[in-house]
């Protein structure tokens, strides 16, 4: 990885800690004090960039990005003309141009980005996938800035880093040094999960949070939309769902414009939506809408008035998940969905015995996964009919003989999750990792280290195994989150993930993540991302009042 020798101005300082400083032995210790980074503010950190220390002007009330000569997208891809205007406006701070300082004309001035797409297929009219291309390649030269890319999502990902290029000196004149970047991400799957069910979080919040994860170029929203203690999806086919299992069946919910929102907000920025709808466990407030759904438990022979799981013996459940899940395929339009599949409590079925006459009836004997398994199976042959893939938690990997091959399974559990990514690979099924990033867990100090020194391949196995592997996610479960909190605990802590799972692997300095995620930090609190703060200091761009 080729750099030049300019070092570009950091937008924000930090200070030295006092030697008073409160400390726990549980604190990761303070780095030195961030200097410029040779890569100047990037993040995450591109694959190849070199950056020159010839520095180029740009004047705002002249610059443009346009569509480049021979791109085979024009005016009428949306993706790209919201881009434009949003990355004009990021760049330049949402200035009006009377209120730019004025700058006399010199030589090495730029004028224009061009953005070229070079495929047929940009996708600009569809929706990004697991195969979709964000690679794209960056040249600023004397001439111009130039972005090509094959596909539109790459052309996204070169925005983004073209605007984190461009700085401020000490009077005010916006900035960029002549590049060259070379890109494309490690793995395809770099998400986060929303948990809405815990606590409901208003529209404003995903949305917000979708910025983050585009300044951070992650490209999964695994939305956890319910849970045992809400059902905020407002089903059109089954309205009782959120009638009764919602918190409030009319400001916490979820209608189908609510949904297809969050989804076309997405889309513009080269983000993916991915349900979960959690079966058989996690699905008390599911009961609460729809009758004879969960398994009646029993105490001393008798009902006790209690429901477990989804109830897996009756033919009702699956006519209903069925009906329910057509549905759901039709509102969302990834290919997958996240079927759930953890932490299911066999404690109810022990109890009702029905289930222990429908056990012994299929040769189950007392093995409570085989039921598990028998309804999980069901529940993925209904999702092949409706051509859906589907997503699971490592239980259904873990606690069954046989799930369909082209099962895609996350792990998440613990402190073994190395082993279990080189069982589950070794399988043949696809992997994503989320064990090592659960970001509700908080810690005093600088924990985004420990997220960033984690890496996905470190387990045994083979090449090929490691193939399997499809990238990871940073999980924000909603227990101790709501609105008021998410943002500062989610970022900048979820953008070490973004960038151990976009980079080079061999990208493991973690003074030098620091010199340019504190930059990045500011930047997103710059954009309206309430980011916490990395360690003491300010951002140039702070005010008094």
């Amino acid at each position: 990885m080729a750099v030049g020798m300019q070092l570009l101005p950091v937008l924000c300082l930090v200070l030295a800690a006092s030697s008073h400083a409160h400390r726990t032995k549980t604190e990761v210790p303070p780095l030195a004090d961030p200097e410029p980074s040779p890569y100047g503010s990037l993040w995450p950190l591109p694959q190849e960039v070199q950056v020159s220390s010839t520095v180029l002007l740009i004047p705002p009330a002249e610059f443009a990005i346009v569509h480049g000569e021979g791109s085979t997208a024009g005016p009428k891809c949306l993706v790209l003309q919201d881009a434009f205007r949003r990355y004009y406006d990021y760049m330049f701070g949402f200035l009006r141009l009377e209120d730019v300082p004025a700058i006399k004309p010199r030589s090495g001035q730029l004028v224009q980005l061009q953005v070229i797409l070079t495929s047929k297929n940009n996708e600009c009219h569809k929706y990004p996938s697991i195969h979709s291309d964000e690679s794209y390649k960056l040249s600023v030269n004397d001439d111009g800035a130039v972005i090509q890319a094959c596909q539109v999502w790459g052309a996204l990902r070169g925005l983004e880093t073209f605007s984190q290029l461009v700085y401020k000196d000490s009077t005010g004149a916006f900035l960029i040094n002549k590049t060259q970047i070379n890109d494309f991400p490690r793995f395809a799957h770099r998400g986060v999960l929303l948990d809405t069910s815990r606590h409901f979080l208003p529209l404003k919040v995903i949305l917000k949070t979708l910025d983050a994860m585009a300044f951070n170029k992650m490209n999964i929203l695994h939305w956890h939309i319910v849970d045992d203690q809400s059902f905020p999806y407002q089903s059109e086919t089954f309205p009782e769902l959120s009638n009764r299992g919602a918190y409030q069946a009319f400001t916490h919910i979820y209608s189908f414009i609510d949904v297809r929102m969050v989804i076309e907000y997405a889309r513009l920025r080269g983000i993916r939506v991915i349900p979960e709808f959690d079966t058989p466990g996690h699905t008390y407030s599911w009961g609460k809408g729809q009758k004879d759904l969960l398994t009646p438990c029993y105490k001393d022979g008798e009902p006790s008035g209690t429901f477990g799981p989804v109830n897996p013996i009756v033919n009702g459940t699956y006519t209903f998940m069925y009906t329910l899940f057509k549905e759901i395929g039709m509102v969302f339009p990834d290919k997958y969905i996240h079927l759930g599949g953890d932490e299911v409590d066999f404690s109810c079925w022990k109890s009702n015995p029905a289930i222990a006459k429908f056990m012994a009836e299929h040769g189950f004997g007392t093995d409570y996964c085989k039921l598990e398994s028998y309804y999980v199976q069901q529940i993925l042959d209904i999702m092949s009919k409706l051509g859906k893939g589907y997503m699971v938690w490592q239980e259904v990997f873990d606690n069954h003989d046989q799930i369909n091959p082209d099962t895609i399974v996350k792990v998440w559990k613990g402190q073994n999750y190395a082993e279990e990514l080189s069982k589950v690979t070794a399988a043949g099924f696809s992997a994503i990792l989320s064990a090592p990033w659960y970001l509700d867990y908080i810690s005093y100090g600088q924990d985004w280290q420990r997220y960033y020194k984690t890496e996905p391949l470190k387990f045994n196995g083979t090449e090929e195994q490691k193939k399997l592997v499809i990238g990871g996610e940073a999980c924000l479960w909603g227990e101790f989150v709501d609105a008021t909190n998410l943002t500062p605990r989610l970022w900048p802590r979820a953008s070490a993930v973004a960038e151990r799972l976009w980079s080079s692997v061999k990208v493991t300095s973690v003074q030098d993540a620091y010199n340019r995620l504190i930059v990045h930090r500011c930047r997103m609190v710059g954009r309206g991302i309430g980011a916490e703060p990395l360690y003491v200091g300010f951002c140039e761009h702070e005010m008094k009042y």
